[in-house]
């Protein structure tokens, strides 16, 4: 009888930061920061990759794909943040919040993914080095990322149409500063709990089937790293994997505790920090990660400043 009474959801109300107008301007002055920090160092980074011929491997064509959705990840909530703040609003469309929903999925899902995939990469490098090229070829490079693709798009699209099949009567306000699955489980007419079993099966099987794999290729390449000779080939393969499993560590960790804790009770302000440190801060520290103690990142940057230096130096004497 509740449920013949049910309208239509039309649009959505996104939690605010704050009321205050003072509180409003540092919350846009900080995504804007962060949203620049991350497209810029993206951006640079794929850059580097592209026009810089020593990074053409697989690492880097791995980096590369990383980068595309960090900046697509971010790209998806962020604006959307920022021009709410600006305009003075908190409505969402029904229609932006389900492509928020898809695309964030997908750019999270791929994203680990492809973490998984380059844990796996390190492992051949490393721990048979002898068949990284018969293993890691041109074939592969391709075919690994857009498996991994191709699936975060499966993923993706079974997930939002389960969370969208759900009735939203009783109200329409997510406690979230974006379209986030658990907040709109909170907000749904009907028993959640199927819902809620569905999303921890199929979340907790992809996330942990990547999370193993790459704890697995680590313990491989850490028993083999204590028994290599060299004190600079020791240093060599750490500073290679230590990024990688800051930034595994990094977006696993906040991103299970946004979907892994229940949905059920009051929202609080962990919920909103959680969600801030998972979805914007590994975009942003990402690239500053991986060019920390990458030689090669570094090289390629100071080529590309001093190719952009020396190109205006000769076209002014050319002109002189």
């Amino acid at each position: 009888m509740m449920m013949s009474n049910c309208t239509a959801m039309t649009e959505f109300l996104l939690r605010g930061f704050s009321d205050a107008l003072g509180l409003q301007i540092l919350h846009l002055a900080i995504f804007l920061i962060i949203y620049l920090a991350a497209l810029i160092g993206n951006l640079l980074v794929i850059t580097l990759i592209a026009f810089d011929s020593h990074l053409h491997t697989p690492m880097y064509f791995f980096l590369l794909n990383l980068s595309i959705l960090d900046i697509g990840s971010i790209s998806v909530i962020v604006p959307k943040s920022m021009a709410n703040s600006i305009l003075n609003t908190r409505l969402i469309s029904y229609s932006g919040c389900v492509t928020q929903v898809f695309f964030f999925l997908f750019f999270l899902i791929a994203d680990l993914a492809i973490l998984t995939i380059m844990a796996y990469d390190r492992y051949i490098a490393i721990c048979k080095p002898l068949h990284y090229e018969t293993v890691m070829n041109r074939t592969a490079c391709l075919k690994l990322p857009a498996t991994a693709w191709s699936a975060a798009l499966l993923f993706s699209a079974l997930h939002t149409g389960n969370t969208f099949r759900l009735p939203f009567c009783h109200s329409n306000i997510i406690n979230q500063f974006f379209c986030e699955v658990p907040q709109l489980l909170r907000i749904s007419f009907s028993d959640v709990f199927t819902s809620e079993i569905q999303i921890l099966i199929s979340g907790a099987f992809i996330s942990a089937g990547c999370i193993v794999l790459i704890f697995v290729s680590y313990i491989q390449i850490f028993t083999t790293v204590m028994r290599i000779p060299s004190e600079e080939a020791w240093h060599k393969a750490i500073s290679t994997c230590l990024p990688h499993l800051i930034v595994v560590f990094l977006l696993g960790s906040t991103g299970m505790i946004a979907y892994i804790k229940p949905t059920s009770g009051s929202p609080t302000a962990l919920d909103l920090m959680v969600s801030v440190l998972y979805s914007m801060i590994p975009p942003m520290m990402n690239p500053v990660i991986y060019s920390m103690r990458n030689k090669d990142i570094k090289a390629a940057l100071w080529k590309l400043i001093g190719w952009k230096w020396f190109i205006p130096q000769k076209m002014s004497v050319i002109l002189q």
